[in-house]
């Protein structure tokens, strides 16, 4: 046994399905996805519109539940888990970045950040502490007292990006986090998720349609029709791409 096979990855599917029912029609939206992703690593999965990689990312994030197949996230069968129970693991262990910000409009970063430990154990001041330092992570402190409209997309996504951090998640799942952004921000903010994958170790999943997107990552999965049809290293699809550096850092 080698010594990847001994440890047990962060997430795992196994023949992983999901169909819909279009009037008297059936959608393979995913067939037979197997794959594995360990903890640490920064992964995109990419295709094109209608290929099965959001389908994928919500089911990840127990957002969604497949037809058939298995998904486990760090051994827990999530199949076998209630409704609660994985609104629990999706609230404690995973935190999204959407492309569209999904902020508050009239409320401050700090505030969009500290939601969701709203409903948590930690007292009001202990949130306020973590909020705080969420921002600092993402480099976007100097505009915690500003509402989402009085700042740029990339200002807006990297709040976005504290927000997923606040409550310390294992799992980072970015939905097309640059799609709203120009070609300069997107750098940064990709430099910025490379830079935190590489100081804490946190395992990032980066749905995307864009090759430069998938660039900067580690391993790129892709779908088409539904399937993975590649998975490997991003080096090997772009060669000649370069890697952020450690003054892109947050």
């Amino acid at each position: 046994m080698t010594a990847r096979a001994a440890v047990t990855p962060l997430i795992e599917t196994v023949g992983l399905s999901r169909c819909y029912a279009l009037g008297e029609a059936t959608v393979h939206a995913l067939v037979d996805a197997t794959l594995r992703i360990d903890a640490g690593e920064l992964v995109a999965i990419i295709g094109p519109s209608g290929s099965g990689k959001s389908t994928l990312m919500n089911i990840l994030g127990c957002l969604d539940r497949p037809t058939s197949g298995v998904y486990r996230f760090d051994g827990i069968d999530v199949g076998g888990l209630d409704g609660d129970a994985r609104a629990a693991l999706r609230n404690r262990r995973i935190g999204f970045v959407f492309q569209s910000f999904n902020l508050l409009p009239r409320t401050t970063a700090l505030e969009n950040v500290e939601l969701p430990l709203y409903y948590g154990p930690l007292p009001l001041g202990a949130q306020r502490a973590r909020a705080r330092a969420a921002l600092e992570r993402a480099g976007i402190a100097h505009r915690a007292d500003h509402v989402p409209g009085r700042m740029s997309g990339g200002e807006q996504q990297r709040v976005a990006i504290a927000r997923a951090l606040v409550g310390d998640p294992d799992l980072l799942l970015a939905d097309e986090p640059t799609g709203n952004l120009d070609s300069k921000t997107s750098r940064e903010i990709m430099a910025m998720l490379h830079a935190l994958n590489r100081s804490t170790g946190l395992t990032v999943v980066i749905v995307t349609h864009d090759p430069e997107v998938a660039a900067v990552t580690d391993r790129v999965i892709e779908f088409r029709d539904g399937r993975i049809v590649a998975d490997g290293p991003a080096a090997a699809r772009s060669p000649g791409s370069a890697r952020p550096t450690g003054a892109d850092a947050p």
